[in-house]
């Protein structure tokens, strides 16, 4: 599948991954190894920008997956996101889409935004996989706010 399709077709939070086309190298060869799986690998769809035109230039749009997070246990040091243009040389596949009645959580309104957490699948990563997703109705929201945010 090409990088446009990705772009058309996979919806935000789905498990994507990209290859290159060459053959795995052995393990013994570490540096070739690691090479290939920068090329080869996959992440979740986080983000989608369409094309876009400064002046004289334009840019094709993309796409950005999030491939990992560095760190231990509760830190994360670093995450790691690839971004790819829509005239990508890459094979793309989806491999997951998002669950019926997963939440997606962004960190902003609007075509620029970026997903933060596919909350189905934190869930299950975090092992509550019976946990139950309550949304906050405006009621509830309106008589906190009268009552000072203070419990009676």
């Amino acid at each position: 599948m090409s990088a446009s399709l990705i772009f058309d077709l996979a919806p935000i939070g789905s498990l994507v991954s990209w290859w290159d086309g060459t053959p795995r190298p052995p393990e013994r060869f570490h540096k070739k190894l690691a090479a290939w799986q920068t090329r080869n690998s996959q992440g979740r769809l986080i983000r989608k920008e369409g094309p876009r035109k400064l002046g004289s230039c334009t840019s094709p749009g993309y796409f950005t997956l999030h491939q990992e997070d560095i760190g231990g246990r509760s830190t994360i040091l670093a995450t790691l996101h690839r971004t790819f243009g829509l005239d990508s040389d890459f094979a793309f596949k989806v491999l997951e889409r998002p669950p019926l009645g997963a939440v997606r959580i962004f960190d902003r309104a609007g075509e620029a935004r970026e997903l933060l957490h596919l909350a189905e699948a934190w869930l299950r990563s975090h092992r509550y996989p019976s946990a139950v997703l309550e949304e906050v109705m405006p009621d509830e929201a309106a008589a906190e706010a009268d009552h000072g945010g203070t419990a009676p």
